[in-house]
């Protein structure tokens, strides 16, 4: 069967549900059984389950959920109550932060207020993951390395509706939650500070994200080219070199001049990753903070054309 596996096709694998550790773990919150999914068999592991939800895991669902419901009952406002309106609309709707005139104040609920409430339970969810994900982890044994990149996630959140609004004086600043909206905050926001690709930080990032795009597809493809010689056990290929790295390896020398190792190339993955959403951080809680346009900070430091 594994001379048939290509780029299209993937061989499902079926034994009894893999249940996890059952010794010296809480068993109180973890679901009781699993099933099998062949369409989840066609993106990922086709089995479903167990969970383990877990104090952090209800907090985080539970805030999430209202903030969910927060912002769907103003979209519902704006649409007037109209099914119809609602579904025809829905990309366009936008719960918007309090204008400027409030500062970091409190506003009325019609007036950003509801957004201050929504990103309270949006924060609090965010969090709450953060530190399931670390506590699963530990749990397992493993290193915290899902943690960590989650975190850089996190910290470009932070900043763009915590960290610079308040270094900024006003929750205006801030992002509104809504399709459209948030292209357009996004757009607007490199108008008014003088084009954002003129920010270093901001092209570290997109430099980072493209690296990681390439990183990725060059590991999957190869991963896949040698998965008939076992590469998809990649623990095992990392501890004992087997034919599938070898092949990879030699590829890409032949192809490059040069080779990740079958572990080394998930270090330059995880970093190009994670500095995607740190530099990028980096570049949004300067703009406005400490450079006011970045269009004449590239001119007075000769890399963008004097007028």
């Amino acid at each position: 069967m594994a001379e048939y596996q290509n780029i299209f096709t993937q061989v499902q694998v079926r034994a009894a549900p893999e249940m996890g550790m059952v010794e010296g773990v809480e068993l109180s919150n973890r679901t009781k059984g699993a099933s099998f999914s062949t369409l989840a068999g066609w993106f990922g592991n086709a089995q479903l389950g167990p969970v383990y939800l877990g104090t952090m895991g209800v907090i985080s669902l539970m805030s999430g959920a209202v903030w969910f419901m927060l912002c769907g009952a103003w979209f519902w406002y704006q649409a007037g109550f109209n099914p119809a309106v609602f579904l025809r609309d829905l990309f366009w709707f936008s719960l918007e932060p309090p204008s400027s005139e409030y500062g970091l104040g409190f506003a009325p609920i019609a007036e950003g207020g509801l957004w201050l409430i929504a990103s309270f339970f949006l924060l609090i969810s965010v969090c709450a993951w953060w530190v399931r994900t670390y506590l699963r982890a530990q749990a397992l044994g493993m290193g915290k390395h899902v943690s960590w990149a989650f975190a850089s996630a996190i910290w470009l959140f932070l900043v763009l509706g915590l960290f610079r609004p308040i270094l900024m004086g006003s929750w205006s600043e801030a992002v509104p939650y809504g399709i459209f909206s948030h292209l357009d905050w996004t757009n607007n926001f490199s108008l008014t500070y003088g084009n954002l690709f003129y920010n270093p930080f901001h092209a570290l990032s997109i430099a980072f994200l493209y690296g990681s795009a390439l990183l990725f597809a060059m590991h999957g493809a190869t991963i896949l080219a040698v998965s008939r010689f076992g590469g998809d056990r990649e623990l095992e290929q990392i501890a004992d070199r087997g034919t599938a790295s070898e092949r990879a390896a030699l590829f890409w020398r032949w192809t490059m001049g040069f080779n990740a190792t079958m572990e080394g190339i998930h270090r330059w993955a995880w970093w190009f990753a994670v500095l995607v959403t740190l530099t990028g951080g980096i570049g949004i809680l300067i703009t406005g903070t400490v450079v006011d346009n970045w269009y004449v900070w590239a001119q007075d430091h000769g890399y963008a054309p004097l007028d």
